[in-house]
């Protein structure tokens, strides 16, 4: 992929120098006009170093040790300060003032907001109750929950005494909390009695009875009411309401064991289709050192900024957005569809709220383009600072969108990254222009680089190859859950190359130094023999007026893989010879001969993830007959049935 070299954004002389990284550059003994490279390439110098650095600079609360790095040069084995005692809950609550720490609204628009001192006292009351329940460090408080305040609320309370939290989102059936929480065995549930979407509601009672039979490890279950102000709990057994669990318990300071720095903090769940989900469990210290990283250095995130993500607490994305509380920020937190009751929802609170960070999957931008949102006639938005996108790549033409209809004056920084490291290896920042397409560089402290197969580093313009990261860095997973002999770890990330992490992203560097994601590397397409990137394919496609959404797969044929292409059109549309030849025009000419599909066909849905991605390798499996495992991992199962039996791929 050839990547137009058009600037749309450049930082003003006053935004470079009020920035932490301008700020952190001098500290550490840099002049003030110093680039971004410059930066990146003193932080891999001596990681630990950096790392040790960066603690200094953002305030750390904790004892930091002597030792910042040991077994540096075994990637896997490495340790960063071993002898560091924190704990994450204690940094993010380190504000106890009358400052505005969350805001909330819901798709009925309404809207709650905690300050700083009283989200402590809330942690507090919850903190007490979890004690006086018998939860101590190591235990497993698991959260069924939308993106409510509570939720946060739980999380903090739960990381203040070392026990671990894990959450997932309430529109997950049955089958997939078994197959997550089952797997780690929590003592508390906390969970809603329903929730709202797209303007219906959802009853979560039922789907948690069903589930506790097969989650004995589960001795209370918390409801919060959410969608009744009363809720029937009868058939929940060993179940509460929130304020009866906290009703003995008088809001004080909130106490924080400190913890040793790769302490269990976190349970995240890989979203695959190919098995029962990972548990990849990320420490505190890595965690909360990456985190505030990237909202300091990278998002300039500053004090009283207000941070919006919009996700569920199913996303990694979710665990990145509350950290924010750390640099002393407000979280402002959202649930419900995106679009309802209108396409700019997530613009009239963001606006009346005077956001500074907006932040979303590539997806959502795509829809808003595709209903044809101008939402800078709308809403004034000056306060908006940064726009960050991430999920799947955001196109070229997403780019154009963003500056054209949202807001001309903006950082826009495509962001990479994922559960397994629970932050980013690609991101933004504001000394670097925005260039169209591209993201814009390398976290500080990650070695990236892009590998052939053969191991080689691909200089710009050499091709495309797997992301690769080279030196260690401190929010790589500490364990799986149940992986005593670390032989699943080692097989998911340093099984490809020696002493190097493999992400399993296929990716390009560009001539400015940044990147272009082309999709994940087991998806990747290989006619021929040639890999193809499918997002290079959906770039292409997703220009066309009649086309809403495609998803690319390969189908083994006649002893090599041909493209197939499925694509789900606009209300009217139909797939005719016509199309079909525009659509392969369309793809040769703005990728190449090797990029068009051997068969082009309609389907009216895609499947994809909780977290909106979709996902080409369940498609692959139904194609070929195979089956797709954790189909619980899907946010509509029910459209994999539509590509199954095809007589168009029988030929």
């Amino acid at each position: 992929m050839v990547s137009e070299s058009i600037c749309l954004w450049a930082p003003s002389a006053s935004l470079k120098a009020s920035s932490h990284l301008i700020a952190f550059a001098k500290k550490n003994g840099f002049a003030g006009d110093v680039d971004y490279k410059t930066l990146h390439d003193w932080s891999l110098q001596d990681v630990g170093l950096f790392w040790s650095k960066f603690w200094d600079y953002a305030g750390i609360i904790g004892d930091k040790g002597s030792v910042s790095l040991t077994d540096g040069d075994q990637m896997e084995h490495a340790h960063f300060f071993p002898e560091a005692s924190l704990n994450w809950a204690e940094n993010l609550l380190k504000r106890r003032d009358d400052g505005m720490a969350i805001m909330f609204r819901d798709e009925l628009g309404r809207e709650r907001f905690l300050t700083f001192a009283q989200l402590a006292q809330s942690v507090s009351s919850f903190q007490q109750a979890l004690r006086d329940a018998g939860i101590g460090q190591g235990d497993r408080v698991a959260g069924y929950m939308p993106n409510l305040p509570e939720t946060l609320i739980a999380a903090l309370a739960t990381a203040s005494l070392g026990a671990i939290w894990s959450s997932a989102s309430p529109d997950f059936g049955v089958q997939g909390v078994i197959d997550r929480f089952g797997q780690i065995e929590p003592k508390i549930l906390i969970s809603v009695d329903g929730y709202f979407y797209n303007g219906k509601t959802v009853d979560v009672l039922g789907k948690i009875a069903q589930a506790l039979p097969s989650l004995p490890s589960v001795e209370r279950v918390i409801i919060v009411p959410f969608a009744a102000e009363s809720p029937d709990l009868s058939g929940i057994k060993n179940g509460l309401t929130l304020q009866d669990f906290v009703a003995s318990f008088a809001a004080q300071d909130p106490e924080f064991v400190r913890l040793p720095f790769n302490h269990p903090l976190f349970i995240m769940f890989s979203s695959g289709t190919t098995g029962i989900p990972k548990c990849i469990v990320h420490g505190h210290g890595g965690t909360l050192l990456q985190h505030m990283k990237e909202h300091l250095l990278h998002c300039d995130i500053k004090q009283d900024d207000r941070v919006f993500y919009f996700t569920t607490c199913g996303w990694m994305m979710w665990n990145w957005q509350i950290s924010a509380l750390a640099s002393g920020a407000c979280l402002m937190l959202y649930d419900g569809s995106p679009f309802y009751p209108t396409p700019y929802s997530l613009w009239d609170y963001t606006s009346k709220h005077g956001c500074s960070l907006f932040g979303t999957g590539a997806k959502y931008i795509d829809a808003l383009k595709a209903e044809g949102c101008v939402v800078k006639d709308k809403y004034d938005l000056s306060t908006l600072r940064t726009i960050t996108s991430t999920g799947s790549p955001l196109v070229h033409e997403s780019f154009d969108y963003v500056y054209d209809t949202i807001k001309s004056d903006i950082h826009l920084a495509s962001i990479s990254g994922g559960t397994d490291i629970v932050s980013c290896f690609v991101i933004g920042n504001v000394l670097s222009p925005v260039w169209r397409g591209e993201i814009q560089c390398a976290g500080l402290g990650y070695a990236v680089d892009v590998f052939d197969d053969a191991g080689q580093p691909l200089p710009s313009g050499a091709g495309s190859g797997e992301l690769v990261c080279t030196k260690p860095f401190p929010s790589m997973p500490i364990y799986f859950w149940n992986d005593e002999g670390r032989e699943r770890y080692h097989k998911a990330y340093f099984d490809r190359f020696d002493n190097v992490w493999c992400h399993g992203d296929w990716i390009e560097r560009t001539q400015h130094d940044g990147f272009i994601i082309l999709g994940r590397s087991d998806a990747t397409l290989n006619p021929g023999g040639v890999r193809i990137g499918t997002a290079e394919i959906y770039r292409q496609v997703e220009q066309i007026p009649d086309v809403l959404e495609s998803i690319a797969v390969g189908q083994l044929w006649d002893n090599d893989e041909r493209v197939i292409l499925f694509v789900r059109l606009k209300d009217g549309a139909v797939l005719d010879d016509g199309l079909k030849d525009q659509i392969k025009k369309r793809i040769r000419s703005g990728a190449s001969p090797r990029h068009v599909p051997a068969k082009i066909i309609q389907v009216t849905d895609i499947p994809r993830t909780k977290s909106n991605k979709i996902v080409e390798l369940a498609v692959k499996e139904v194609i070929h007959g195979r089956p797709v495992r954790n189909v619980e991992a899907l946010a509509n199962p029910d459209a994999l049935e539509l590509y199954k039996n095809l007589e168009d791929l029988a030929r």
